[in-house]
């Protein structure tokens, strides 16, 4: 029936079942298990960070008051522990699924490419960074869209 396949073929492995290529691959993941580790001390000093910036513009004359460039370091900050926290979720996806998923990879880069949108000085920059700017946001917002809409599409398929 259509929709319906048999498992009587084996799956095709990227690699061959070599020792020294399941080495290499076995260190590959060590490596990954390090930078996962290293980037949870990434996020918690990113965290502090944030208290830092916080406490510092808010401790200065007029007290507990933000001017707008202090919002938008405070959001600068924000962003870059949730970029640092969406690195990690890939990490985790590398380890748990042995390879990278495009839409959480995507996730990651629109979340970055928003960061830079949100702290941009657009008095000091050129129109044609904006619009390069603006057409990355865009690129990468449909990438998402259309790797997502493909997820769907296939859970559908598969569920039927």
């Amino acid at each position: 029936m259509k929709g319906q396949e048999t498992d009587t073929e084996a799956p095709v492995k990227p690699f061959p079942d070599e020792p020294l290529i399941s080495r290499l691959r076995g260190s590959i993941r060590h490596a990954a298990r390090v930078l996962a580790v290293l980037m949870v001390m990434v996020i918690w000093w990113g965290v502090a960070d944030v208290v830092y910036v916080l406490y510092s513009r808010v401790s200065v004359h007029p007290y507990y008051l933000l001017e707008i460039s202090d919002i938008l370091a405070t959001f600068g900050a924000f962003m870059a522990v949730l970029i640092a926290i969406e690195v990690f979720v890939n990490i985790v996806s590398y380890l748990q699924d042995d390879g990278l998923h495009l839409d959480i990879v995507l996730a990651t880069a629109y979340m970055a490419v928003l960061r830079k949108i949100v702290i941009l000085d657009y008095k000091e920059i050129s129109p044609d960074y904006v619009y390069a700017t603006a057409a990355l946001a865009l690129a990468l917002s449909v990438g998402y869209y259309l790797t997502r809409s493909l997820h769907r599409t296939q859970a559908r398929t598969n569920g039927e």
